[in-house]
């Protein structure tokens, strides 16, 4: 069976009309880790370029301070580790086919040196789809020669169908970036989405996840619970939260198994060092992972 992201699903406020707004404030959050802290985790020359000019989005390119840098530096983190999971399976297993899945504003696409041996598919929401068109196009950015869009309406449409029917060649090794996703969807629509993976050959994929409230202190708990009421006001609901072992046991029962999951702490001390994020640490700031996946018999 392909996923097909029914009932609640994925971004389930979403209207035909409206665009992803979480997909903005990560976009955000990315362009102005380059003006604030000169791209330290990630490089990325097109994050601010996507961004700004684009009427009141522009503005929130300065409102992003210092009490948002704990958010602004994990989506910093989750981005790197994503793209750098993908560069080892390009360079040791020969993956040539990735799926940016809820692509948002993501730039990886256009930010790759011209390979024809390099397949890339976006997967979003029409709306945020077509928004991202007129992004692109406003800042000058050119399509990629080897990029599908891939437009999915989660509600009504079968992912894998959508995906093969773009040119999405099952029978080859691929790899799924699946940033700010996993936590709108409901627990059906993750199994549908794991199923999916699981039908397809030498599949790994990066995810991000969150765990449960209660395994929280309390600092963590208000971190937490102001961002749900910031998504919950953007009609993006948080839908499936997970402890770890949950998440583990999840991924063996459809065949994967985690290569890494990182905390918030432990993917910020990977690129930044323990003594920069040791404060942070002790605080209690977060309650994010991260997570590299492979099918078990790839391992």
């Amino acid at each position: 069976m392909g996923a097909k992201f029914r009932s609640s699903g994925f971004r389930p406020d979403m209207r035909e009309e409206k665009a992803s707004q979480t997909a903005l404030g990560a976009a955000i959050h990315r362009a102005n880790h380059q003006r604030i802290e000169c791209g330290l985790i990630f490089s990325d020359p097109l994050a601010v370029r996507i961004v700004e000019g684009a009427g009141e989005y522009g503005a929130l390119l300065e409102e992003d301070g210092a009490e948002n840098r704990g958010l602004r530096l994990f989506i910093a983190a989750r981005s790197r580790f994503a793209e750098d999971k993908y560069a080892t399976a390009m360079r040791d297993r020969g993956v040539r086919q990735l799926v940016v899945l809820g692509a948002g504003l993501d730039t990886f696409a256009y930010r790759q040196s011209p390979d024809s041996a390099l397949r890339l598919f976006e997967v979003d929401h029409p709306a945020t789809q077509a928004w991202k068109l007129a992004r692109l196009g406003a800042a000058g950015i050119a399509i990629p020669s080897n990029l599908t869009f891939v437009s999915v309406d989660f509600e009504t449409q079968c992912l894998r169908h959508r995906l093969e029917a773009s040119g999405f060649n099952p029978g080859r090794p691929s790899f799924f970036m699946i940033l700010g996703v996993i936590a709108y969807l409901s627990q059906g629509a993750i199994d549908e989405l794991l199923a999916t993976l699981g039908g397809y050959a030498a599949c790994e994929f990066a995810w991000d996840y969150s765990i449960p409230p209660e395994m929280l202190d309390a600092e963590q708990r208000k971190f937490h619970d102001a961002l749900i009421e910031r998504t919950t006001a953007a009609g993006e609901l948080y839908q499936s939260l997970f402890t770890p072992d949950r998440m583990a046991g999840m991924l063996y029962q459809t065949g994967f198994a985690p290569t890494e999951d990182l905390d918030v702490y432990d993917l910020l001390a990977r690129y930044l060092g323990e003594e920069v994020i040791a404060a942070s640490r002790a605080a209690g700031r977060g309650s994010a992972h991260m997570i590299h996946a492979m099918r078990v018999s790839q391992r």
